[in-house]
């Protein structure tokens, strides 16, 4: 794992939009005993709107990378909330992405990358996990991606 997660934000520049609050009955992550489960997040950006869009119609596999890298920002944004440092994350342990785009669509680990190459750029090797890439007619609100995981903490 990288040593300090909190020191490779700074140090990759990156702007964490405000943590997610949920917009239904449900809680944004929940933990239980070592092991942390991160709700389903999307795209959000510093100023709280949603990356949206479909992967093959309106956004280019880029794009759709780019939103899935913006999912990952939101959950380091949770993670961070949650317990209170990024530092207390000793591992990623499963994440599934889900892509909304065209039936025609058949790319959707290339889009999760950007989700999956942030993990790995925060967290080392302990930020790669096991993961799935799946497709999605639709997502709430149209957004482009939605990513859930599972974290080992401290």
């Amino acid at each position: 794992m990288t040593s300090n997660p909190e020191k490779r934000v700074q140090e990759l520049h990156l702007t964490l939009p405000p943590a997610p609050k949920p917009v239904a009955v449900y809680k944004p992550a929940v933990r239980a005993g070592n092991l942390l489960f991160v709700s389903g997040h999307g795209p959000l950006k510093p100023d709280k709107t949603l990356i949206l869009g479909r992967v093959g119609e309106n956004l280019t596999t880029e794009q759709g990378k780019e939103a899935a890298r913006q999912t990952g920002l939101a959950i380091l944004a949770t993670l961070r909330d949650t317990l209170g440092s990024l530092d207390k994350v000793k591992r990623l342990v499963k994440s599934l992405g889900w892509v909304n785009c065209t039936a025609a669509f058949t790319d959707t680990p290339a889009v999760i990358n950007g989700y999956s190459e942030l993990m790995r750029d925060v967290f080392g090797d302990a930020g790669v996990g096991a993961r799935s890439a799946v497709s999605a007619h639709t997502l709430p609100g149209g957004m482009a991606v939605e990513v859930e995981a599972i974290f080992e903490v401290e």
